[in-house]
């Protein structure tokens, strides 16, 4: 039987101390984003007010998980010389630290040397670990679910190595 696939909202709601993310893409390609991205590539501002309705949703959930005592940490594995897209999500991140989110940033030319899972996740508490699938130009597939502890362990130590080797937000420059 097919184990549920939680939400956002669900997985976030429920971390009692730690909800991390991992992303390990170069370019994405989320209809949600389509048209602030168009946008940034025509050289236009784009929505980085945390307030605005386009983030409220986003922001809302992560500004109640952090009231709650919850650390939330995202951490980035970019090519360098990055994409246009990595350069536009860098340009966006100052949201996710106003909300109080940590994000750090590593080179893929040093992550050689880590076991790194094959697609981008959130692990909850490390208890719960949601895969975020893409196709190949970047559009959302179903994402997967797992509470197996060797998948969520994987993730976790996966995590973890790339935020010890990662460069703060603030200091990684593209």
């Amino acid at each position: 039987m097919r184990q549920s696939v939680p939400s956002f909202v669900e997985m976030l709601n429920s971390a009692r101390s730690t909800a991390v993310h991992l992303e390990l893409r170069d370019q994405y390609s989320v209809a949600e984003e389509a048209t602030e991205l168009a946008k940034w590539h025509r050289g236009e501002a784009v929505d980085v007010d945390p307030d605005s309705e386009y983030w409220s949703g986003w922001s809302d959930l992560v500004r109640r998980t952090v009231a709650r005592g919850v650390q939330v940490r995202r951490a980035r594995v970019v090519s360098v010389p990055v994409t246009d897209y990595v350069r536009y999500e860098r340009h966006i991140t100052s949201v996710n630290l106003a909300i109080g989110e940590q994000v750090r940033w590593l080179p893929r030319s040093e992550a050689s040397g880590l076991a790194l899972p094959g697609n981008d996740f959130w692990l909850v508490d490390g208890r719960a670990v949601r895969f975020n699938l893409f196709d190949g130009p970047g559009a959302a597939l179903d994402p997967q679910y797992s509470e197996d502890p060797v998948v969520v362990g994987l993730c976790a130590n996966a995590f973890e190595a790339v935020w010890e080797r990662g460069v703060e937000h603030e200091k990684f420059a593209v």
